[in-house]
C-alpha cells in the first residue's frame, strides 16, 4: 500500500508512474477523499473543543447555582453532531484505505516504462541452448516411455490441469526440492514449513487481496474462511503480520518450500500441455524482510541464489529485468529467470524476484525499530528458488537423449541413491 503523504507530495509524477503498470491508475478521486478527511476531522476537532468548553462553563455556573438547561441543549446537540460525522469520517476513511489497496507499487526508476512485455530487457544470459542430432521431445512425449507422471489419472481424482507424479517422477521432484532447499540453506536462509492455508488479513497484507481474490481457492463456511496460499510468499509475509522487529534482527531471510495453488491455469495451447501450466505445482520459495537501504543489496542476492540453482542444474538460462507492465501488482522491480524449453522451442520463467520495497509492510503492519527511534516499516522481497514444474520440463527436455533416455544432472545424483539417468519403462 502507498503512503497517502507521498501521494499528496507530487501526485502528477506518482500517477505517471502508476499508469505505467496499470493505465486506469488516477490518485485524483483518493486525494480528493482523503481533502474530505482532513477537513472532517479539523471540523471534528473543533467541535469537541467546543464541547468541552461548554462542558467546564457548564460546572462552573452549576457550583455558582445558574440555570444551565439551555448550555446542556447545546452540549446535547454537539454530541449529536460530532457522533454523526465521526460515522462519516470512518466511512470516508475505509473508502481511503480500499482505494489505496488498488493502487499498484511504484515502479522504480531504472524499471523501463513499457506496457509490452517484449520490451523487458536481457540483462544477462547463461549457457546456450542445446543442440540435438535427432528428433527432440517435448516433456509429454517423453514421458510416454518415461512414466514419470499420470495426468489421466490426476483428472479422474481432481480435474483437468492437476498433477499427478509417479515412481521416478516423484522422486525426481523431491530430489529438485532438496537440492534447492540445501542451495539456499548454503547462502544463509533459514528454513520454514509454513501453513497453506491463510487468514483474510494475511492475503491482504500480502497483496493479494481483494485484487486478486478470484485467483484464489479459498474455504469459507461456518467454521473458516482462509484461502490456499498461490505460493509460500503469502504465509512467510504473514509471519510477522502487525510486529515490530529489532533493527539488530535484519535482514531476515527465509526459504520454504510449499505445494501452490491457483484457480488461473491460463488459456491452454499446444505448447502448454502437461506441467506447463497447472492448478497446483510446487515451489521453493525465499523471502526476506530488510531495511530500507539494505533491500537493493538483498535483491541482488536473491538474485543470484535463484540463478545459482540454475547453474548447478546446467540448464540454459537468461536473466530479464520486467518493464513497467509486466512487473507485478506489489513490486517496485522484477527480475524474471527463463529457462529454454526445446519442446515449446521458447523460454518460460521459473523465477521471480521481487524488491516490493514498504508496499506489502504497510498493508501488514510490519515495522523496526532503531533502539528508541520512531519504528519505520520494512522492505520486503520475495523470489522463486524455484518452481518446480517447468524446472522439471527443462530437465527432461534439455537432457533427452537420442533414445528417450534422459540424464540427471550430477548436483541430483545424492538425492537420487546415485542414479544417473532415467530409464525407459516398458
Amino acid at each position: 500500500m502507498l503512503d497517502i503523504k507521498l501521494l499528496r507530495k507530487d501526485a502528477r509524477a506518482i500517477e505517471a508512474k502508476l499508469k505505467s503498470k496499470e493505465p486506469k491508475s488516477a490518485l485524483s478521486p483518493l486525494l480528493e477523499v482523503d481533502e474530505e478527511i482532513r477537513k472532517l476531522k479539523v471540523n471534528v476537532e473543533e467541535l469537541k473543543n467546543k464541547r468541552n468548553s461548554l462542558s467546564k462553563e457548564i460546572g462552573e455556573k452549576k457550583r455558582a447555582g445558574q440555570k444551565v438547561d439551555e448550555l446542556m441543549q447545546q452540549v446535547s446537540g454537539l454530541g449529536d453532531e460530532i457522533t454523526g460525522l465521526d460515522q462519516l469520517l470512518r466511512e470516508k476513511e475505509e473508502a481511503l484505505h480500499l482505494g489505496l489497496a488498488e493502487l499498484p507499487n511504484i515502479p522504480m526508476d531504472d524499471v523501463k516504462v513499457s506496457e509490452d512485455k517484449a520490451d523487458n530487457v536481457v540483462i544477462r544470459t547463461h549457457g546456450s541452448k542445446p543442440t540435438f542430432g535427432f528428433p527432440h521431445k517435448n516433456h509429454v512425449e517423453l514421458n510416454e516411455k518415461l512414466k514419470l507422471f499420470d495426468f489421466k489419472r490426476a483428472a479422474k481424482v481432481s480435474g483437468s490441469h492437476w498433477p499427478a507424479y509417479r515412481d521416478v517422477g516423484a522422486r525426481l521432484e523431491w530430489a529438485l526440492i532438496n537440492y534447492m532447499i540445501d542451495f539456499h540453506l548454503e547462502n544463509g536462509f533459514m528454513q520454514w514449513m509454513p501453513p497453506l492455508l491463510v487468514r483474510p488479513e494475511i492475503a491482504f497484507g500480502a497483496s493479494n487481496l481483494p485484487k486478486f481474490e478470484q485467483q484464489l481457492f479459498k474455504i469459507r463456511d461456518e467454521d473458516y474462511h482462509l484461502y490456499l496460499i498461490p505460493t509460500a510468499e503469502m504465509a512467510l509475509m504473514g509471519l510477522h503480520n502487525d510486529e515490530i522487529l529489532r533493527a539488530e534482527e535484519l535482514p531476515l531471510k527465509y526459504v520454504a518450500y510449499t505445494p501452490c495453488f491457483r484457480r488461473e491455469a491460463g488459456a491452454l495451447g499446444a505448447q502448454e500441455r502437461g506441467l506447463i501450466r497447472m492448478h497446483q505445482f510446487n515451489k521453493v520459495e525465499m523471502f526476506a524482510f530488510t531495511r530500507p537501504d539494505e533491500s537493493e543489496k538483498m535483491f541482488e542476492e536473491m538474485v543470484a541464489s535463484a540463478e545459482g540453482v540454475l547453474k548447478g542444474l546446467g540448464l540454459h538460462f537468461r536473466s530479464c529485468l520486467l518493464v513497467t507492465g509486466d512487473t507485478s501488482f506489489a513490486a517496485a522491480k522484477t527480475i524474471d529467470l527463463e529457462v529454454w524449453l526445446p519442446g515449446q522451442d521458447r523460454y518460460y520463467e521459473v523465477s521471480s524476484i521481487s524488491n516490493c520495497t514498504d508496499f506489502q509492510a504497510r498493508r501488514s503492519n510490519t515495522r523496526y525499530k532503531i533502539k528508541e527511534e520512531k519504528p519505520e516499516f520494512v522492505h520486503t522481497l520475495n523470489g522463486s528458488g524455484l518452481a518446480t514444474s517447468r524446472l522439471m520440463v527443462a530437465l527432461l527436455e534439455n537432457n533427452q537423449r537420442a533414445d528417450g533416455t534422459v540424464e540427471i544432472p550430477l548436483v541430483l545424483h545424492k538425492y537420487l541413491n546415485g542414479m544417473k539417468e532415467i530409464s525407459l519403462v516398458s
